[in-house]
């Protein structure tokens, strides 16, 4: 107060100020102080109203310097009037009244002009804030829209990627568990031939594990050489590297495994590319034929030798013989051929059996092998029959070395169960093979002669082939058989009986087949078997005539059997599926009015083809292929059905089998006998039976003669089954 007396002049003030003990510098110092408090706290008590930017914190730093220096300038003024004797005390409160008046209204009006301007401006500001919200929901609403239809297209990139990769993953999972599974080996190499990859039937065909071999040349862990030379084959890497193409193992190859042991393989190689065509790497399949090719091995063994004795066969002998043939009329060389006969070997068939036969021969080819020059053939041609070639070697040298078979033969004792002992000789026949020889057969029939010719001389002797002993032996022999065979037909000696033939599997009719066969009656009224007369009326074409025969009487019957409804006739089983098989000669076949003559016979005695099965040989299909072909096609559109006899005597059996249209394989009873005993004999029945049904052939298995060989083609799936252990051949009762 005595601070604002002092400004204005006012003695009341600082009277006032002087009833204090505060001195005056004291009082400037304490407003100082307070305001110097009021500054130093803008955020507290009054500072926070005068410093706050809301709208009285405007209004009182608009009023606040206002009410500071006009009152005080007010009233300096009014005093000043006062002083001066302007006007009087009480004038002076007047117009500081009035000043006031004027102050505070001009305030007021100031103060409201500034809150309408500042509520003016709040509202254009909420308008832009406003207008600004709405962009910026709007904004926010579209960028939020933009976000989401992003998000849902990385949901569905990310959920089709993930498929893909799923997709992918099961690729790969199948793709491996494929490389796992399969059958074959599997190696993956880069484009140097390292490998990346192998497959569990690698790891085996090859000894090595994945682990081992990863980052290896192909070489040090695929060792492959050639079987025969046994060189080294090259790299199937490089060979796809170099000619850019898929490439095979050539025959014979061989894989080297890790431990040393032997595999006969096949295999091929591909290159691996990129989408642009590059080749990165190579693939390797390969698998092991080492059974297979064993089996190949076997069957061309077993189609060129003899299965007792493991000779050359007559076929294979028949090859070499005329092999040689041709070498002589073309070259200088010269061959001797030998046909060797045991003697009185009959005697020990009927005195000791078969067995006791067989193991006769078996001795004998070894002790003929034993003292041959080595490189020479020999052969079994048939029965207690032996052949060789003796290559190089003068008419001279070839006499030395069948008179010391004779003499080692002479020496030998054939002992039989420790108490029948039995001596041995042969009858040899020689002929000189040169230029001058026509063929192989002309050869193989003089040679025969002559071994004829030793024996008629007193057997135990060598005979060289001379211009007449083919006559005699002919004479002798085959022309024999023609007349009396001839006599049979007009004295009706000959005989039909039938065998049964049964299904072996449960899938097979129950209805038996029956096969129709042959026999004569001779002079002294026993039987013969077919083997002792058919060969002799195959070379004199009397065939024709027998195969006629044994139609009409069998048609003649049948059709008399059925008409009259006979009882025990089993021939009236045809009528619930049985079937009736007939054999025919090649002579039937080559025979152009033989379909005919069949056609006008079924006809005649009215009976349905479907009853008949027409069986040929083997040996007659091959000689004329298509000839057979033609003719059972014939007879097959007629409603017959036909088999193959004898069937897997040879390694040709498989390839012209596809060509032959036949219903039935009969299979070679020299593979089904030994069966159970011999593994090489299994294997080709099966081999036989397996390709039967591939094809859509039915099999029937010869010479089961026991219960324990029909028990084994049981278990390999044979259709049929014929032998004394299933039924005798029985003799039709109009015989």
């Amino acid at each position: 107060m005595g601070l604002l007396g002092y400004v204005y002049g006012n003695a009341y003030f600082y009277k006032f100020g002087s009833l204090t003990s505060i001195a005056i510098h004291t009082a400037v110092a304490f407003l100082l102080l307070i305001c110097g408090i009021m500054f130093a706290c803008p955020n507290r008590g009054l500072m926070i109203v005068v410093t706050s930017k809301n709208a009285g914190g405007i209004m009182a730093r608009n009023l606040l310097p206002a009410a500071i220096v006009f009152p005080p300038v007010i009233c300096w003024l009014v005093l000043f009037g006062y002083r001066m004797q302007i006007y009087t005390a009480e004038f002076g409160l007047c117009i500081v009244s009035m000043l006031n008046v004027i102050f505070f209204a001009v305030l007021i009006w100031g103060n409201a002009r500034s809150l309408n301007i500042i509520d003016h401006q709040r509202r254009r500001s909420q308008i832009a804030l406003k207008k600004a919200n709405e962009e910026l929901e709007q904004r926010v609403s579209l960028r939020t829209t933009e976000l989401l239809q992003t998000l849902e297209r990385l949901q569905n990139e990310i959920a089709e990627r993930q498929s893909v990769e799923q997709a992918l993953f099961r690729e790969q999972e199948l793709a491996l568990v494929t490389l796992q599974s399969i059958g074959d080996g599997v190696i993956t190499t880069d484009a140097t031939g390292l490998i990346k990859y192998l497959n569990p039937v690698a790891e085996v065909l090859t000894g090595w594990s994945l682990a081992e071999s990863l980052g290896l040349p192909l070489t040090e862990v695929f060792q492959i050489i050639n079987e025969i030379s046994r060189e080294a084959r090259e790299n199937p890497v490089e060979k796809v590297l170099h000619s850019d193409a898929i490439v095979g193992l050539a025959n014979h190859t061989v894989l080297i495994t890790r431990n040393g042991r032997e595999l006969s393989i096949e295999d091929s190689a591909a290159p691996i590319r990129t989408s642009d065509g590059q080749i990165v790497g190579v693939v390797l399949v390969f698998h092991d034929v080492t059974q297979s090719r064993n089996m190949a091995r076997l069957l061309s063994w077993q189609a060129s030798h003899d299965g007792l004795t493991g000779l050359v066969n007559r076929r294979e002998f028949e090859n070499r013989l005329t092999q040689a043939v041709t070498s002589a009329q073309t070259g200088n060389e010269k061959y001797t051929l030998c046909y060797l006969d045991i003697d009185q070997f009959k005697i020990v068939n009927d005195t000791c059996g078969h067995i006791a036969g067989d193991e006769l021969l078996c001795e004998v080819a070894s002790l003929f092998q034993t003292h041959l020059p080595s490189g020479e053939t020999l052969a079994r041609l048939g029965g207690d029959e032996f052949g060789i070639i003796l290559n190089n070697c003068s008419l001279e040298a070839a006499l030395f070395i069948a008179n010391t078979l004779r003499e080692v033969a002479q020496k030998f004792r054939f002992v039989w169960k420790q108490d029948k002992i039995f001596h041995l000789s042969v009858s040899i026949g020689l002929v000189e093979i040169n230029a001058d020889t026509q063929n192989m057969n002309s050869a193989l029939s003089a040679a025969d002669a002559a071994c004829y010719v030793a024996k008629n001389q007193g057997r135990n002797r060598v005979h060289i082939y001379q211009a007449d002993d083919l006559e005699l032996a002919r004479q002798h022999g085959e022309m024999q058989w023609v007349g009396r065979i001839t006599q049979a037909l007009e004295d009706n000696r000959f005989r039909l009986y039938y065998q049964s033939i049964i299904p072996v599997t449960h899938t097979e009719s129950l209805t038996e087949h029956y096969e129709v066969l042959l026999r004569l009656i001779d002079e002294t009224g026993e039987l013969i078997a077919p083997m002792a007369f058919i060969p002799a009326a195959e070379r004199y074409n009397l065939m024709q005539t027998i195969d006629r025969w044994v139609i009409h009487t069998f048609f003649t019957y049948l059709a008399q059997c059925v008409n009259s409804q006979q009882p025990n006739c089993p021939l009236l089983e045809y009528y619930r599926g049985c079937l009736y098989t007939i054999n025919l000669s090649g002579a039937s076949i080559n025979d152009d009015k033989f379909i005919d003559f069949v056609c006008s016979q079924f006809a005649l005695h009215q009976i349905p083809p479907t009853a008949i099965c027409f069986e040929i040989t083997e040996t007659v299909a091959i000689k004329n292929l298509g000839k057979a072909a033609g003719f059972i096609r014939s007879l097959k559109e007629f409603g017959c059905r036909f088999a193959l006899d004898d069937f897997g005597s040879g390694m040709s059996s498989f390839a012209y089998l596809k060509n032959l249209p036949v219903d039935y394989l009969k299979i070679d009873g020299s593979f089904v006998k030994h069966i159970v005993e011999e593994p090489i004999d299994l294997a080709m029945v099966d081999a036989i039976n397996k390709i039967g049904q591939v094809m859509g052939i039915q099999t029937i298995a010869e010479f089961v003669e026991n219960k324990a060989i029909l028990e084994v083609i049981q278990i390999l799936g044979i259709n049929y089954a014929q032998g004394y252990g299933i039924a005798r051949p029985v003799p039709f009762y109009f015989n």
